[in-house]
């Protein structure tokens, strides 16, 4: 990804990087998310996830994507915008972590949890790199 255009002022910052970054996160969110909600009740057995969580957590994901094109949407994103993103995606992460001695997990349903918690936690890091290369 190239970081072309990178301005930033006190309240907006522009980075063609970090802009890609958050478009990426939504769609794997909206993935994920379609996955959950759709086939929840599919993955309570080989994963051990309760369908209600698949089910939560897919709604959750839904409208997150929302919010996250929306935040994407244009050249400039509300820096408090994307330091919100950085947090949730954080918070996402703590939580998927929290799940693995929470919710009674098969093998698979462990390696299902690490990956995506792996794959929010790169795209925090991507998101952070570009904001601050933005400053």
């Amino acid at each position: 990804m190239s970081t072309q255009s990178i301005t930033a002022t006190g309240t907006t910052v522009q980075s063609r990087s970090l802009t890609q970054v958050i478009r990426l996160d939504a769609v794997a969110s909206g993935a994920l998310g379609v996955v959950l909600l759709g086939a929840g009740w599919a993955l309570d057995g080989p994963l051990g996830l309760p369908t209600a969580l698949s089910v939560g957590a897919g709604a959750f994901l839904l409208a997150w994507t929302a919010a996250l094109l929306l935040i994407a949407r244009g050249p400039a994103m509300k820096r408090t915008a994307v330091l919100e993103v950085i947090g949730v995606n954080a918070v996402w992460v703590a939580a998927s972590l929290a799940a693995l001695v929470t919710v009674d997990l098969t093998g698979l349903g462990i390696a299902f949890v690490l990956a995506q918690a792996a794959a929010v936690g790169v795209f925090t890091e991507l998101q952070v790199t570009a904001l601050r290369k933005a400053h």
